[in-house]
């Protein structure tokens, strides 16, 4: 359950994304692509994402639930679940911080996501793999992520080396988005000098067991445990996001 504009935002993604129940053939994926585009970039306008915010910051929607899925994320960012739609979207904000040189290892995703940019900027790589053996690009190491433990903990399994070549750089300002396939590898990271704020729609249409991630680092951890917050603290959480974002 939960106030107006968690009501609202849950029928808005539910009419997008979800479909009707008895479907035997879903939307493909880039039809997810497509909506999710459209549902977060309406869901992302200010005006509509500070009350939505305010509202959860007031424990309303399920505060304990989104507590355990909101922590800080291996690849660098804060990750606040804002609306749980279980297998079929979640919606998250995610809260960068500037001052870090570090990057998200290239990645793609278990489902077709969309996102927008609130606050602040963001800047956006997207790779192409090439010929392992080919001259140029990018020599990384390839591992496939999937989830293990009652927590959901990262476990990354060495499946070898990679070579992957630079397709486009962007950067999106506040107001700008993207919406990306599954398969799309990409890394993300904050290019403004203040925090930026993006909110993110994860859909459940084609998940897939794992995801691959590729580092330019000899190895990586085999396994990455994530810490929950706590309901006091995700609270909390949403207190200040909800100020990041009246200040945009």
């Amino acid at each position: 359950m939960g106030g107006r504009h968690v009501h609202s935002a849950r029928r808005l993604l539910e009419g997008a994304l979800d479909g009707p129940s008895d479907a035997q053939d879903g939307p493909d994926e880039e039809e997810i692509v497509r909506a999710a585009r459209e549902a977060v970039a309406e869901l992302g306008a200010p005006e509509r994402l500070l009350p939505l915010v305010r509202e959860l910051a007031e424990g309303v929607g399920g505060s304990s639930g989104c507590a355990l899925l909101s922590y800080r994320h291996v690849l660098g960012f804060d990750k606040l679940l804002l609306i749980d739609g279980g297998p079929r979207h979640m919606l998250r904000a995610h809260v960068w911080h500037p001052g870090s040189e570090a990057r998200e290892d290239i990645h793609n995703h278990r489902s077709p996501l969309a996102s927008c940019v609130v606050r602040g900027a963001l800047g956006m790589e997207l790779y192409e793999p090439v010929d392992p053996s080919a001259s140029g690009g990018i020599a990384a190491s390839w591992y496939r992520e999937s989830l293990s433990g009652e927590e959901g903990d990262w476990h990354l399994e060495p499946a070898g080396r990679a070579r992957l070549r630079l397709t486009q750089t962007a950067e999106y300002a506040a107001g700008s988005g993207y919406a990306l396939p599954s398969y799309a590898l990409h890394r993300a990271w904050c290019a403004s000098t203040g925090p930026t704020v993006t909110l993110f729609l994860e859909t459940g249409a084609g998940r897939r067991q794992y995801t691959d991630v590729f580092t330019c680092a000899d190895t990586h951890a085999s396994e990455v445990t994530k810490k929950p917050l706590e309901v006091r603290d995700y609270l909390a959480e949403l207190t200040a996001l909800a100020d990041l974002i009246g200040l945009s």
